[in-house]
């Protein structure tokens, strides 16, 4: 029997026809973009054509899609790039960053705190979801940058980034927001200017494309530094030789993602309605739920053992799931989301996450449910 994939937050296989666009670019059509010969201009009419692709799918236009190695290097052109522009046109300049960002944004931040910025993390509120209040209490004249995630990777939460970047453009006018929408293309609505964001970063290998390649939207001519410096490619903002195959593949990758966005919603809503009702029946299993979410990611708290040891026993019977960052791997400590759900470190070990992609059947998500029933008895046994 086939291996049942359910960890689709944490990357997606290759799509067949992501495959088929990429792959002239790893054979034949091998140029540089910036060689001005046939071979080399075709490349360089490829990226443009994958340009225009992720611009229609986040609203934006071709001139303001760049190109990187992948989510971490956009957030962290964003953070570092938009935050060092800004220096010097206010004192004490302030740093906002949501309050479970992704270690990139987390520690760009903490970065640039080393380099004498204010730096503040935004609060969560007793249901684990974004403390707008507190939030606003952050924001003022020295506001230079406000980072916040649209989707978590942990729950799968909705933030209210539109409620955001709003509320920054009345109480922090010179604050630039960075919206890091990696889990969010292909889940949700990602327009640039619905979001009212000034840039959004995405990641190529978690909608179908390969690993190594993303993008940074801009919503028109922002002001940001430049973290890699070089021969001026992506209009100066990210130098190096373009990554041709992987740019190819992932503005086939977004445009699909685009295209099937509604029917991807009510497939995978279906998924997890389904994992949810076959879960009900396992004694002591409940979904996590931590404020406004997307169907694409379902945390749940297993009983007995910790979620790792579940997570072991199903991958042995070929069902594929993560534990998620419910504990940061590198402290032990308990995710800000879980904390404020009221989870001490023992109840954050109990939480597996399930995460699904537009091919996930209910089938898939049964066929786990049965395997996590299977196993129960024999888990209770051992921990007893």
């Amino acid at each position: 029997m086939s291996p049942i994939y359910l960890d689709n937050a944490a990357t997606t296989p290759i799509t067949p026809e992501v495959r088929a666009a990429l792959a002239p670019f790893l054979d034949t059509e091998f140029g540089n973009p910036s060689s001005r010969y046939p071979l080399g201009v075709r490349a360089a009419e490829a990226i443009d054509r994958s340009r225009a692709l992720v611009a229609r799918a986040s609203g934006a236009e071709p001139r303001d899609v760049y190109f990187t190695a992948g989510g971490t290097e956009a957030n962290s052109m964003a953070v570092l790039g938009a935050a060092r522009a800004r220096r010097g046109k206010v004192e004490a300049a302030r740093v906002v960053f949501g309050p479970t960002e992704h270690p990139c944004v987390r520690n760009s931040a903490l970065a640039l705190a080393r380099e004498g910025f204010d730096v503040v993390q935004a609060p969560l509120d007793r249901a684990g979801a974004l403390d707008l209040a507190g939030l606003e209490e952050l924001l003022d004249e020295r506001c230079v940058l406000v980072a916040q995630m649209l989707v978590n990777n942990e729950f799968g939460s909705l933030y209210p980034v539109r409620e955001v970047s709003r509320m920054t453009r009345k109480r922090a006018p010179h604050a630039h927001v960075h919206v890091d929408a990696v889990q969010g293309l292909g889940k949700v609505d990602v327009s640039i200017d619905e979001l009212g964001a000034d840039t959004l970063a995405f990641s190529g290998h978690k909608l179908h494309a390969p690993k190594g390649v993303g993008a940074l939207v801009t919503r028109g001519t922002v002001a940001l530094e430049p973290v890699i410096y070089g021969g001026g490619q992506e209009h100066g903002v990210r130098s190096g030789t373009e990554n041709v195959a992987g740019i190819v593949a992932f503005g086939a990758a977004a445009s699909a993602a685009d295209d099937h966005l509604e029917a991807s919603q009510s497939r995978v809503r279906n998924v997890r309605a389904a994992l949810v009702q076959e879960l009900d029946s396992l004694d002591g299993a409940a979904p996590v739920v931590a404020g406004p979410s997307v169907d694409f990611v379902c945390a749940v708290e297993l009983p007995g053992p910790p979620a790792e040891v579940w997570q072991h026993h199903l991958e042995a019977r070929g069902v594929y799931t993560s534990v998620g960052s419910a504990c940061q791997s590198n402290t032990g400590e308990v995710s800000g989301a879980l904390r404020a759900l009221g989870f001490d470190e023992r109840r954050a070990r109990q939480v597996m996450r399930f995460s699904f992609s537009r091919y996930t059947t209910e089938d898939d998500v049964e066929r786990a449910a049965r395997t996590l029933h299977e196993l129960a008895p024999e888990l209770r046994a051992a921990t007893r």
